[in-house]
């Protein structure tokens, strides 16, 4: 390359402080030695209570490569990448995590990649034993099941560690969306995509702000946001259940008019009820998460709110 490229690193982080300095040192000594490469760390703190932003303030004054971007609370980290794509204005564009379970090592082997052609360099997790078995089973099911009912498909075990040039992004800050599914979002983009596999790592420090209610919120909205599978079942399973009552209803009159049976009904009663009652719920459920992703786009809010720029 004749000159020097920009990449942009976007990292999310709340509540934490105890990794920063760690996490600096080590990409910043990553990225240093890339030839043709300088980098900015776009920081995005959403809403952290502990020291994250006075400990990022204090790292500006050794790394001044530093832009923070202070939320005026918590948005979450869909909303936080967002942001770090809005501001980022790299040739190239990195998120990574700031817990360093990701290793910034990989960054030189995407940027290798780009160098080949590709637009799109994803980090494939080879290897999730740092993760619990409970995580990488529900994992693995998330995958399977989203990929069958929401086009495009995610790449299985690839986080939103991934290299992308800047008509990704560019193309990514053009979708108007609010409720945003990022994975989703990555993929729906396209672009000439390769990958590359590595181990994930331990968190150096610190703990996981995903606990398994916040998991299964996500998968969730994951799974409502790229496809309308899930309102198109209730077409077939109504169609069945319906099906199956006629047939039952023709062989109770024949039982009753010709063969002379009396039916008791009451136990059988309670229990078609019951179960017809129960399918009804799980419809209006699924109705219903799609309608209130409908009502939360139609207000328009932004999707996050920047304190201060620093």
């Amino acid at each position: 390359m004749s000159e020097n490229k920009l990449l942009s690193l976007i990292v999310p982080v709340y509540n934490e402080e105890s990794v920063l300095s760690m996490f600096m040192q080590r990409v910043s000594g990553v990225v240093e030695n890339i030839a043709g490469i300088e980098a900015e760390y776009i920081f995005i703190n959403d809403g952290s209570t502990d020291k994250t932003l006075i400990n990022l303030i204090a790292l500006k004054e050794t790394y001044p490569q530093i832009k923070i971007i202070d939320f005026s609370r918590n948005f979450g980290k869909e909303a936080a990448l967002t942001a770090g794509l809005q501001y980022a204005k790299g040739d190239i564009t990195i998120p990574i995590d700031a817990d360093l379970q990701d290793p910034p090592e990989l960054i030189v082997n995407m940027i290798e990649k780009w160098q080949q052609g590709f637009d799109v360099v994803l980090a494939h997790r080879s290897n999730r034993d740092s993760d619990s078995f409970c995580k990488r089973f529900s994992a693995k099911c998330f995958y399977q099941l989203n990929n069958k009912i929401s086009s495009p498909p995610i790449p299985d075990n690839v986080g939103d560690y991934r290299l992308m040039t800047r008509q990704v992004v560019e193309a990514l800050n053009t979708l108007p969306e609010s409720k945003r599914f990022m994975k989703g979002l990555f993929a729906w983009v396209g672009f000439k995509t390769t990958q590359i596999d590595y181990v994930r790592e331990e968190r150096v420090a610190g703990e996981s702000k995903f606990n398994g209610w916040k998991l299964w919120n996500f998968a969730l909205e994951g799974m409502t946001s790229f496809g309308t599978v899930p309102l198109r079942i209730w077409t077939y399973v109504g169609a069945l259940v319906a099906g199956v009552s006629f047939i039952l209803t023709l062989k109770i009159l024949i039982q009753v008019l010709f063969m002379g049976i009396d039916v008791p009904g009451y136990a059988s009663l309670m229990v078609v009820v019951s179960f017809l009652g129960g399918l009804q719920l799980i419809g209006i459920g699924t109705l219903g998460e799609y309608l209130g992703r409908t009502y939360m786009e139609s207000k328009n809010r932004p999707v996050f709110i920047v304190r201060d720029i620093l």
